[in-house]
């Protein structure tokens, strides 16, 4: 168990939750960490997800439920909070009954009247409360993101699949006319004429290499021609 003024460990935060199972409230003192309503006590309440955020320690202090972190208090002593039995009054005790004397009016003094005097007003100044501070409410983690990537090297387009780490779809060779139609989803004029370019250049080179081709094909058609004759 934690010492007062070093905050809730982590064996404190157990049996918070196992008391809160069973139906009791623990009562914490704030330590200086709270701020000024430091040396206060209260009553856990809620024990909310930690993963979500540091203030997880729901506390009603007075007529509020506030959120805080662990180090903002600690286990508070045995009857703190609690009001000191009063002892009854003991009755005044009775006074002998006074016994009359004889008035003298000659050698009696009148009495001088007392001044007014006024009361001093004592105005009462309210603590003021802590601030109430937002519970911050758990986000719903979402899926992992998806990445799709369109690559060109060595004259071939390949297209793959990712989400988060895991890999979806290794990359795999797809035509460059399935490529132009794929980056033509992309409204970027830069990707357009990159790609354009590419594919110009792709074009020039298996041009020059049908003609030398065709050119090889003629010279072995002459070739064979030369043959038949010859035969």
């Amino acid at each position: 168990m934690s010492a007062a003024g070093q905050g809730l460990s982590e064996d404190d935060v157990r049996n918070f939750r196992e008391a809160l199972a069973a139906g009791r409230k623990p009562k914490v003192v704030f330590t200086a960490a709270a701020g000024q309503i430091a040396g206060q006590v209260g009553q856990v309440v809620e024990l909310t997800d930690p993963a979500a955020s540091d203030e997880f320690v729901v506390v009603r202090f007075g007529r509020d439920e506030l959120p805080f972190s662990p180090a903002d208090v600690a286990v508070a002593p045995r009857g703190a909070g609690r009001k000191p039995v009063e002892a009854p009054a003991e009755p005044p005790a009775e006074e002998a009954p006074a016994v009359a004397e004889p008035e003298f009016v000659l050698d009696r003094v009148p009495a001088q009247r007392s001044e007014r005097r006024e009361e001093p007003k004592v105005e009462t100044v309210e603590a003021a409360k802590p601030a109430r501070r937002p519970v911050k409410a758990a986000k719903p983690k979402g899926p992992a993101g998806l990445t799709v990537t369109l690559a060109y090297a060595d004259g071939e387009w390949t297209v793959a699949a990712q989400q988060g780490s895991k890999a979806l779809a290794k990359p795999y060779v797809v035509k460059p006319a399935e490529a132009l139609r794929m980056v033509a989803l992309v409204d970027v004029p830069g990707v357009h004429e990159a790609v354009e370019q590419i594919l110009a250049a792709e074009r020039a080179e298996a041009e020059q290499q049908a003609e030398k081709l065709r050119a090889e094909l003629a010279e072995i058609e002459a070739r064979l021609a030369e043959l038949r004759e010859a035969g």
